[in-house]
């Protein structure tokens, strides 16, 4: 796991824009670090470079970086050691022939089987890691050799034979790759969006459309845009091929503020499956063991996030049965626990302990430090955040990183594929009512009304919104009190937004479990999970490693049937059923969830709220554009309990502190 910068620029950067870029992420790899520079022309080699991180042993071998060289071409590179912790894992990497250079972010988990494929038709190997695999596959397959990849990546290949520079992201985005023309027409590349802001040209400016995406519907990362104009993201499972002649004489123009046409090498395809609950659950199991077998893979120890939840818990079960099988060392835990018991899953989590006799660790996070955390956590994630969670999974990277721990599984994309989430309850039964199925609707209704704590009515209601014409449906949210297209708390008209639900915009609202799953796992709600979790473990140098985005998992559970996902009453039911005798019973038939959360209304009204309210009310007098007096009353009932508890506060102070962080100028 790693970061990541380049350029390629038809009048030349000095080195020290470099260096700066990659010092900006140094947290993502403290470990190591090198440079590659090279002017353009084809008489002309690459040249490498060390910096102050770089071991001793290499800084012998390359020049230390100089400051005031221009490079047309530069790629730069910051290493966690993970896979191979010799000299031999220095990046950027080169083929043996010299012509073809890589920096790469993540992990190729097959890379052992694909070693011996290339083996067989001739590579030779200097080092064990999975990014001298990368090199050789790109030079036997070109461009399809990422369907060949089973793991999490992002990465910049310079391949000198041909003159191309190549950029590819992972299937679902687990890593990231952004890019930024800069005025003058460099195109950059990136890890976080943080590095652009140390090269020549930036000025941060607010994206008006994404800003209103977050403030409105809590919701980014689901385009190519972000929440600064100009600044773009490769979208997951696509690459780019740039012609460097074509570059470098200005042939091809890069144009500020226009996205590089990037194409899509991986789009989602259900594998669709008509097998019984039971076949369904084996071949799952099966799977999924395979995919924490793969993740377990490193040289140094992995352990596991642990909420109690059915997820977490079977990932921690699976790699327990599978660690016992070797000298492998204890399996670590961390779980987030809350003194509030509306938020606390401590037992649950030791249930899961006990079974499996790993060494657990439960923390405690307290609104004490917030405050003080707030600019870092901003800075960190790049771009505004929503999630109350996130702070507590800050402070649990905290302790991951205390103890020297490099790698942590967790159980992102589960939801989103197994209909885990409420949502998917209207959408499945919202299905029954169109198909006219009324004696399923109604048995549907009264089941998870009692196994997910709900009244019948909720639940009805929740599948009648997803029939009706999308005017009514905002007609009834603005009566209710919901949110809609056009929100009264921050002026949409100043930030040059368009009103609109870009949920229903994106089809996240129509169709069936089917649909709700591959737009959540694209675009309206894994994405930002992604976002959050490879920023906050980054930011302590610790890597996330996520067994249900194996691919094959994915493909195959989303072709289930979804009355294999949400029938009789239980949500991820097919699950359930593969995790039998691997899971504690109790935990196997748990019906609720929680996850890493803070108990936020309690330290917003009860514990801290003259801390709250001083920094809301700074929040709403620094960007008197957006926020006015209207801000300041909904807050103030929120606050204090004249109105129903709402995000709204927490969006506030963390758009407010993201703009003081970055800078950013309205548009």
């Amino acid at each position: 796991m790693c970061g990541l910068i380049g350029w390629v620029s038809h009048r030349g950067w000095p080195l020290v824009h470099l260096k700066q870029a990659t010092d900006a992420i140094r947290h993502r790899g403290p470990d190591d670090e090198g440079f590659l520079a090279w002017s353009g022309s084809p008489k002309t080699s690459p040249e490498l470079w060390s910096g102050s991180d770089t071991p001793l042993t290499l800084q012998a071998k390359y020049p230390g970086l100089p400051a005031e060289q221009k490079a047309a071409v530069a790629l730069g590179h910051r290493r966690l050691s993970i896979v191979d912790l010799s000299d031999a894992g220095h990046q950027p990497m080169g083929g043996r022939d010299g012509q073809c250079w890589i920096v790469y972010n993540g992990e190729v988990y097959n890379h052992v089987e694909l070693r011996e494929e290339l083996e067989h038709l001739g590579h030779r190997f200097v080092s064990n890691s999975d990014t001298e695999v990368i090199l050789a596959a790109w030079q036997e397959w070109g461009e399809s050799c990422l369907r060949r990849f089973n793991g999490m990546f992002a990465f910049l290949l310079l391949d000198l034979r041909c003159e191309v520079l190549f950029a590819a992201r992972d299937r679902f985005g687990i890593k990231p790759l952004y890019t930024w023309v800069a005025p003058d027409g460099t195109l950059a590349f990136a890890s976080e969006i943080k590095q652009f802001t140390v090269l020549p040209g930036w000025r941060a400016v607010m994206n008006p459309q994404r800003v209103y995406d977050l403030l409105n519907w809590r919701l980014f990362d689901h385009t190519v845009e972000t929440c600064f104009a100009r600044v773009h993201q490769i979208l997951p499972g696509h690459s780019l091929l740039l012609s460097l002649p074509e570059v470098l004489s200005g042939a091809k123009k890069m144009v500020p503020g226009r996205p590089v046409p990037a194409k899509q090498w991986y789009a989602l395809t259900p594998k669709d499956s008509e097998e019984s609950l039971e076949n369904s659950a084996q071949w799952l199991r099966e799977t999924f063991t395979d995919a924490v077998r793969l993740r377990l893979r490193a040289d140094v120890p992995v352990g596991s996030c642990l909420s109690g939840g059915l997820d977490s818990s079977a990932i921690v079960c699976v790699a327990h049965d599978l660690l016992k099988q070797s000298d492998s060392p204890k399996q670590r835990t961390y779980s987030a626990c809350s003194h509030d018991p509306r938020f606390d899953e401590r037992c649950w989590a030791e249930l899961v302990a006990d079974h499996t006799q790993v060494e657990a660790t439960y923390l405690y996070p307290e609104s004490a430090g917030f405050f003080e955390t707030l600019p870092d956590l901003v800075w960190h994630h790049d771009e505004p955040f929503d999630s109350h969670g996130i702070y507590a999974y800050w402070r649990m990277m905290e302790q991951v990183r205390e103890d020297r721990m490099k790698v942590i599984l967790n159980g992102q994309g589960a939801d989103e594929q197994l209909g885990g989430y409420a949502p998917f309850l209207g959408v499945r039964l919202a299905g029954l009512l169109r198909r006219g199925q009324w004696g399923a609707f109604v048995q549907e209704v009264r089941k998870f009304a009692k196994s997910q704590n709900r009244s019948q009515v909720e639940l009805a209601m929740r599948a009648v919104d997803g029939l009706l014409p999308e005017s009514l449906r905002q007609w009834l949210r603005r009566q209710s009190g919901n949110m809609s297209t056009r929100p009264d708390w921050f002026d949409w008209r100043r930030l040059g937004a368009e009103p609109q639900d870009t949920f229903w915009q994106m089809g996240a609202r129509q169709g069936d479990v089917r649909n709700l799953s591959l737009k959540q796992l694209s675009g309206t709600n894994l994405q930002m999970l992604l976002h959050y979790e490879d920023r906050l473990s980054m930011a302590h140098s610790v890597e996330v490693r996520v067994p249900f985005l194996d691919y094959r998992v994915v493909e195959g559970i989303t072709g289930f049937p979804e009355e294999q996902k949400l029938s009789d009453g239980e949500m991820k039911r097919v699950l359930r059923e593969a995790m039998r005798e691997v899971l504690p019973e109790v935990v196997r038939t748990r019906p609720d969830k929680q996850g890493f959360s803070t108990p936020i209304e309690t330290w917003m009204r009860h514990e801290s709220p003259a801390a709250f309210r001083a920094a809301l009310t700074e929040a709403i007098v620094e960007t008197p554009e957006l926020f006015g007096a209207e801000t300041e009353r909904i807050v103030e009932g929120i606050l204090s309990g004249s109105r129903s508890f709402s995000l709204v506060p927490w969006r506030l102070l963390n758009f407010a502190a993201w703009r003081k962080r970055f800078d950013v100028a309205l548009p």
